[in-house]
């Protein structure tokens, strides 16, 4: 997936070439015409200058040179780019919108409380714990933590993970639903309606088509997310927008600390998708970070897609543009910024070519440049690019 400007150079060579090589002939015989004591050797002379002059070796060669550099250093720092298209993307960039768990929480969750009608408490939790380790979601991972070895006791069969939802399934010849507030409304079970007023992440379950109880969970703010948000803010990131299919309590808590412009909570995947078609439709260009399966979607739909590689889901990867290898919010900025200095390289790297090109070529027409400054306006251009190309890897990100 190559650059725009890697593109545009590619077809301009092409279309470049034989124009100068027809430019040589006119310089060689046109001159026939008008200049007296015309000498055919001298004029060819000029024209060989004029063709080596306008070579675009150092075009061709250094704007994809500067590219790899960028893609290298991001890679140094932890970000894998699919394709130099996206360094390009990521300086286009106007509002960075995230998903909570994983990306700016831990994800790391830890049980907090256990609350159930069952007679046989320790069967509850181990039960709902043998359903929830056919997810690898961070909350479902916390309650088997929290279980232990014990479920392995359990035959668990029929498993539907029902996206945005939950868990559904058959634990001990007994029908379990694990999930939010939304799973249980959805299969028309009543449960205490208090419970939503509850601040932690809650799970509930029903046993038998009946709410059997409830397990709280707490996660925190990632150390770097502070400075994350900050960074971006001075990178000219206008709009910092978090998503989260979590409560919205909690959801719009984590978005104060951190001083975000807007937050949603209880959000579906569609309704994150929505969310993010909402936002291009005013003309914003969108990057979407997540780690869950439910966020492919969306990391699909934004302009660019980045995922948490080393929490983040298979799905979220393989649809993701960017690969945060070390789940640090603050690779989100190091991406923007490496796409920044990525592309001013580039830039100069056009600039240098053509402007020298420019000035040698005029003087090689009028017989002022030697073969020297030509071999200098080719070679020497192309070399001096690529020492250019090559200082992004050793700038600090």
């Amino acid at each position: 997936r190559k650059a725009k400007t890697q593109q545009f150079i590619t077809k301009f060579a092409k279309v470049y070439t034989p124009i100068v090589f027809f430019l040589a002939l006119g310089l060689v015989f046109l001159p026939y015409f008008w200049v007296e004591n015309y000498v055919f050797n001298d004029w060819l002379y000029r024209a060989l200058i004029f063709l080596v002059i306008s070579c675009p070796c150092a075009l061709v060669i250094s704007i994809p040179l500067g590219y790899f550099g960028g893609i290298g250093a991001a890679s140094r720092n932890g970000l894998l780019f699919k394709g130099s298209n996206f360094l390009d993307l990521m300086t286009q960039v106007d509002t960075v919108v995230m998903d909570k768990t994983g990306t700016l929480t831990e994800g790391v969750f830890k049980v907090q409380k256990i609350q159930t009608n069952l007679a046989d408490k320790s069967w509850f939790l181990t039960a709902v714990a043998a359903l929830e380790s056919k997810s690898t979601h961070p909350i479902a991972q916390a309650i088997v933590a929290e279980a232990g070895e014990n479920i392995n006791a359990l035959m668990v069969n029929q498993v539907e993970e029902i996206s945005g939802h939950g868990l559904k399934g058959e634990v001990d010849g007994r029908q379990l639903l694990v999930g939010n507030s939304r799973l249980l409304q959805k299969f028309g079970i009543a449960y205490d309606a208090t419970l939503d007023k509850i601040v932690e992440t809650i799970v509930l379950v029903a046993v038998d088509g009946q709410y059997a109880g409830y397990i709280t969970i707490a996660d925190k703010i990632k150390e770097d997310a502070p400075e994350a948000v900050a960074k971006m803010r001075e990178l000219g990131i206008k709009k910092l927008v978090m998503l989260s299919g979590d409560k919205n309590s909690i959801v719009q808590q984590v978005a104060a600390d951190l001083k975000l412009d807007e937050a949603y909570g209880g959000l579906l995947p569609q309704d994150k998708v929505s969310k993010v078609e909402a936002l291009k439709a005013e003309g914003r260009t969108v990057a979407f970070v997540g780690d869950g399966i439910n966020d492919a979607p969306v990391i699909t739909l934004a302009d660019v897609g980045l995922a948490m590689g080393g929490l983040g889901s298979d799905a979220a990867i393989e649809t993701a543009d960017v690969v945060i290898q070390t789940d640090q919010p603050t690779k989100i900025a190091t991406a923007i910024n490496i796409g920044k200095k990525t592309k001013q390289i580039v830039w100069q790297n056009i600039g240098l070519a053509f402007g020298v090109k420019a000035i040698v070529l005029i003087l090689g027409a009028g017989g002022l440049a030697t073969m020297w400054e030509a071999v200098f306006a080719d070679v020497g251009v192309a070399f001096l690019a690529i020492l250019n190309a090559i200082r992004i890897q050793r700038m600090k990100f």
